[in-house]
């Protein structure tokens, strides 16, 4: 099985080729806002260093979110254009989910995690997830997070205390007395190629117009008090 796995949601542009299983290929840039001059020549080069060509892939794997919407957009529209042109089905993972492997994959002890992502207007993304029975994590489903992601608030704890994998440089949770918190991790195309091939190998993947960002969001263009927030 040969994949192309693309992310511009992160901090990072990165690339990902994964051939039977194994990383052949992967490339990082630094330097955000500049993820459009970035990502087509990295997919490029990616298939010059592997001798491929796409139509040669089995499938597209991007990061559909959540987010930085203009990040998301343009992974998603990379994608979608990719697979249009060649008719290869694409994989879109979450973004918590490929926070919650790497963080696993830091610490083989963490196999049950709130990922955590910075959502901005006082509020940040976090999911819940478990590892399951082939090493990927999976998202759990709870009270709090009946979808197993959502919003939460600035300042407020988590419904457990579990380990918190979180892209901040500091702590925008309550952090309970029981509880750690794991800064400043940035996953990699690497990380999202394998959770990707975990998924296209369960459930397949879907034509290009129905690979769709996930924002958790959908309100974001209002203001606070727009959104009854203080």
């Amino acid at each position: 099985m040969k994949l192309l796995a693309i992310d511009t949601v992160f901090d990072k542009c990165s690339v990902a080729i994964m051939i039977d299983g194994n990383i052949v290929h992967l490339a990082e840039q630094t330097g955000k806002r500049q993820q459009t001059q970035q990502i087509l020549p990295m997919i490029d080069e990616a298939l010059a260093a592997t001798n491929l060509t796409l139509n040669e892939l089995d499938a597209l794997v991007f990061n559909r979110g959540p987010g930085a919407f203009s990040s998301i957009r343009i992974n998603t529209a990379v994608i979608q254009a990719l697979s249009v042109a060649t008719d290869l089905p694409c994989v879109g993972v979450s973004s918590l989910q490929v926070l919650a492997q790497t963080g696993h994959e830091i610490n083989n002890d963490d196999s049950h995690v709130y990922a955590v992502m910075d959502a901005r207007m006082s509020q940040v993304y976090i999911g819940e997830y478990q590892l399951d029975e082939s090493g990927i994590m999976q998202v759990v489903g709870s009270d709090k997070l009946p979808e197993g992601e959502g919003l939460l608030d600035y300042e407020q704890p988590t419904a457990q205390p579990l380990t918190m994998i979180a892209t901040m440089e500091e702590d925008l949770l309550t952090v309970q007395a029981e509880q750690t918190s794991v800064l400043n991790v940035q996953p990699t195309a690497g990380v999202l190629a394998k959770v990707g091939q975990a998924q296209f190998a369960k459930q397949g993947g879907v034509p290009a117009e129905e690979a769709l960002p996930v924002y958790l969001r959908n309100n974001a263009w209002k203001t606070l008090k727009e959104q009854g927030k203080k």
